[in-house]
């Protein structure tokens, strides 16, 4: 068995140094990203020891890109692409074209010529897909409105950069390089740059037409006749054959980037109601692939250009991190938003990516940059790569800051005509005491919500989906627009003052960090959460919830229940003494609570919640029983079928 193999070396590599790299950063409570691009480094040709594949690594990189972009699609649609265009577009060719300019002086300056000038400045105005999605998914921001300008800002950006690689070849001899022959346009009978140009736009139009005709309705059609094959495996596959298989066609038909080509792929997925599902089956393998592009941006850097160059290095970083972000934050503040609009799109932007590795590699090729401007581009990607999550902290600092409440005589007015910006809204702490929190609105969210109405419990809601806020505020129901892990939400909740929590959003480990925040402020807080593993749940439980719902396990218990015919207790003291049981930690007494139940077996919530909570027949949960003509009364968050069955027979004798 031949030992030479190259892709194994560099995927192993590539990992295992990215796991133990990004594990010190973690610990030492930086961003991951810093140990992924240390890493990249290390493998680097530039370091002694172990020398990866760059070509390879690069490749294997794009896979990342083309996943993480068919992600973002898959949570956007045309409408949201449009309703953002006013700002994108203008502003991110003025962007683009103040970013070349300062880029554009600064080689002047060095001694180089226009043509090498020109690639320089383009190369600095372009920002990194994958370093400002993983920002605004931290941050859960991407379907924001200040997510939706910086994408789509991001989509004028590559479309832009698509021209400019096809048309630098075009025009190489007259900027002082290499003369380059172009087939397609010699086929056509033109050998100028409009034909080019008008080629290139023809094929990018036709690119966005064919995927918004025949896409919008071949894609979904394909993946709902999948779905009903009931194969989980071939559901995966079909979503990463139409990731992988409309980026690369997209790139090789029509010329688009794969990023272009794969956003567009998840924006006519999106329509479908299997898009939440195409996403979860993705996003272990965009993880994976992504943490390969911050490797392969590492290897790609000559750490000597420090030693080297550092003044034309800390020139061309100033622009990156300054230069760009200013010009930035004028532009959307000129369009009328707000000051945390224009912070997030100028964080954003304060990093240059894989685009600008592809144009500065296209322009050593054609003999338009010299070595020094290729190794500047590199050393400053790695650089504003690293510097840019401390541009995020400062702006959730301000964010934070901006969302303490105002006296309304103080209260800065927004600019006339737009409406009020959700982060920097004040947020006013909640006037109720003894409440029940609610977090998210999901689909178990909006179960546990018509209950807790129907029984008449006071709780708010803390969610930050903007169409789910709008829901909750016409049903009149007291919402918190924020995110519930940061320290505004938390206080404008009053969770020091509130009776429970219950953590509906379906990420068990995202819950824990709400979860210890409210321990803290409120030792005694009753805390209901969900999990779907037992990892989740035991994560919760050290974390400090007293009540964990796994829902796979109340499903089995309802339908044995039903199957097998016997009283409900029966069902759970089987499964209990086969070690399947409902999760409680232990918690102490509480007057208006109920004691009861072996240890480590949920008994009842205290006071309001004991109470069985009336759900529509066709969403109750399993674990219900029957209660009124329909309706069915779903167990209370910790109650097993047992305790549930007393529970209704309480409330109707």
């Amino acid at each position: 068995m031949p030992h030479d193999t190259p892709l194994i070396a560099t995927l192993v590599g590539a990992f295992v140094l990215a796991f133990v790299f990004g594990a010190i950063a973690q610990r030492l409570k930086l961003s991951p990203l810093v140990g992924y691009l240390i890493a990249g480094v290390m493998v680097g040709p530039f370091t002694p020891g172990f020398v990866a594949d760059s070509h390879m690594a690069v490749e294997l990189a794009e896979i990342g890109v083309i996943l993480l972009m068919f992600g973002v699609g898959l949570h956007f649609s045309l409408s949201d692409l449009l309703s953002v265009r006013a700002i994108a577009i203008p502003g991110a060719v003025v962007q683009i074209a103040v970013a070349t300019l300062m880029g554009m002086a600064l080689a002047w300056g060095m001694g180089w010529g226009v043509g090498a000038g020109l690639v320089f400045g383009v190369a600095l105005s372009v920002a990194s897909t994958v370093v400002l999605l993983r920002a605004l998914q931290e941050r859960r921001m991407v379907e924001s409105e200040q997510g939706r300008i910086a994408v789509g800002w991001l989509i004028v950006e590559d479309l832009a950069m698509v021209l400019a690689l096809v048309l630098l070849p075009a025009v190489s001899g007259a900027l002082g390089g290499r003369t380059v022959a172009t087939p397609t346009v010699e086929w056509l009978g033109g050998d100028n740059v409009w034909t080019t140009l008008a080629l290139t736009l023809a094929k990018v139009a036709g690119f966005v037409v064919l995927m918004l005709v025949v896409g919008r309705r071949v894609i979904p059609g394909v993946m709902h006749w999948v779905a009903h094959i009931g194969s989980r495996e071939l559901f995966r596959l079909a979503v990463l054959a139409i990731a992988l298989g409309v980026a690369f066609g997209s790139a090789k038909l029509f010329g688009v980037s794969f990023a272009l080509g794969a956003f567009f792929a998840g924006m006519v997925l999106s329509e479908s109601p299997l898009s939440h599902r195409a996403a979860e089956e993705t996003l272990p393998l965009r993880d994976a692939f992504a943490v390969l592009f911050f490797v392969s941006v590492g290897m790609l850097v000559d750490p000597s250009i420090v030693l080297k160059s550092p003044l034309p290095l800390l020139a061309t970083l100033l622009i990156v991190l300054f230069g760009k972000s200013v010009a930035a934050f004028l532009i959307v503040r000129a369009f009328g938003y707000g000051n945390f609009t224009a912070l997030t799109i100028s964080a954003s932007l304060a990093q240059i990516g894989e685009f600008s590795f592809i144009l500065v590699a296209l322009g050593a090729d054609l003999e338009l940059l010299p070595a020094e401007g290729r190794d500047l581009i590199l050393a400053a990607a790695i650089l504003s790569i690293l510097a840019n999550p401390f541009f995020f902290l400062i702006l959730d600092r301000y964010r934070a800051k901006a969302a303490v409440p105002k006296p309304a005589a103080f209260a800065p007015a927004g600019p006339p005509g737009k409406p009020d910006e959700k982060p920097t809204a004040s947020l006013p702490v909640t006037t109720q005491q003894a409440h029940t929190v609610l977090v998210g609105y999901g689909r178990v969210g909006r179960l546990v919500a018509d209950g807790l109405l129907a029984a008449g419990v006071p709780f708010l809601v803390v969610e930050d989906q903007e169409d789910r806020v709008d829901e909750l505020k016409r049903a009149g129901i007291e919402t918190i627009d924020a995110n519930a892990a940061s320290p505004a939400a938390i206080a404008a909740a009053n969770i020091a003052g509130a009776r429970r929590l219950i953590l509906a959003i379906p990420d068990g480990f995202e819950a824990s960090g709400v979860l210890r925040k409210a321990r803290q402020l409120n030792p005694k807080l009753e805390i209901v959460a969900r999990a779907h593993s037992d990892a989740e749940v035991e994560h919760l439980r050290q974390s400090g919830a007293e009540f964990i719902i796994m829902g796979e396990r109340e499903v089995a218990r309802g339908m044995l229940a039903h199957v097998l015919g016997i009283d409900a207790a029966e069902v759970a003291a089987e499964a209990e003494a086969d070690g399947v049981q409902a999760y409680a930690a232990p918690a102490p007494p509480e007057s208006g609570s109920a004691a009861g139940g072996a240890s480590g077996t949920a008994t009842a919530i205290p006071s309001q919640a004991s109470a069985p909570i009336p759900v529509p027949d066709a969403d109750a949960p399993a674990g219900a029983v029957a209660d009124a003509p329909g309706m069915q009364t779903a167990a209370p968050p910790g109650l097993g079928l047992a305790e549930t069955r007393v529970a209704a027979q309480k409330e109707n004798p």
